[in-house]
């Protein structure tokens, strides 16, 4: 385990020293934040609730998306697809230490230094603009990040499995960027679920992606009684199995595959 804790240390020293990408990160989720409030308080505009949720409820569940934004960006994807276009994949693979490990111990160090660098901006900022983004009830606030842990698990496993393809395609950045902002629209981070049709709505529900961003956030806005959290919550440890057996099954293929073939 020192092993990790040394690349999660050597991560977060990396990522503190790149202040462009921080800046441009915190205006760029600042836009999306104040365009996002701004189109939800005009449809809420002589509007109480729609839904169960009502304006105020709606703009805390924008900010809060937004800072869950930062908090599940991952690299794995493209770490795995330049591994594979530099051809150091299989070298990599022979090291005395998981290679997805790494990659995973990656990203918790930049999202513990995101969380200094962008999270806390971002809300200082969504406070001032927008409003105090205060949770519906303090007492959901240990489900609330137990959910938020095991959403950030969900999104990696998928981020590792899509960047898998890089093994047959070789360049896959321009499939990330539509998978980065499919899966935003899909979770319900910019358009929660309850607002699209009945039938989308389902089959949405039947998805893992609604268990990314969506849950965790009904959970701080107080939509659905405790019960409900607690039903949804269950799916979603469901879904981080079938995750974690899918990304087992596909490491092995990819592995062997790589070692037989040496890259």
């Amino acid at each position: 385990m020192s092993k990790y804790f040394y690349v999660v240390r050597t991560q977060i020293i990396k990522s503190l020293t790149y202040e462009f990408n921080v800046y441009g990160n915190i205006i760029m989720q600042t836009i999306i934040m104040i365009t996002s409030a701004c189109f939800w308080k005009a449809l809420y505009k002589d509007q109480g609730t729609v839904s169960g949720v009502d304006a105020e409820s709606m703009l805390t569940y924008i900010i809060i998306s937004s800072v869950l934004s930062v908090l599940l960006i991952t690299n794995v994807e493209r770490r795995i697809e330049a591994s594979v276009e530099k051809g150091t994949v299989a070298t990599d693979l022979m090291k005395p230490i998981s290679l997805f490990g790494v990659y995973f111990a990656e990203d918790i160090g930049n999202m513990t230094a995101l969380v200094f660098q962008n999270m806390l901006p971002i809300l200082l900022i969504g406070t001032v603009l927008i409003k105090a983004p205060a949770m519906a009830d303090v007492r959901d606030l240990p489900l609330f990040i137990l959910s938020v842990a095991v959403s950030f698990l969900i999104n990696w496993l998928i981020a590792a499995l899509f960047g898998m393809i890089a093994f047959t395609a070789v360049n896959i950045s321009a499939l990330i960027q539509v998978k980065k902002h499919l899966l935003r629209l899909l979770s319900g981070s910019i358009i929660p679920v309850w607002f699209f049709p009945d039938r989308v709505a389902a089959v949405l529900k039947a998805l893992p992606f609604v268990y990314i961003y969506q849950l965790p956030l009904s959970i701080y806005i107080g939509k659905g009684g405790r019960a409900e959290q607690i039903g949804q919550m269950k799916i979603q440890f469901i879904w981080l199995v079938i995750l974690l057996v899918l990304f087992c099954f596909a490491q092995n293929r990819v592995t062997k595959k790589v070692m037989v073939q040496g890259g």
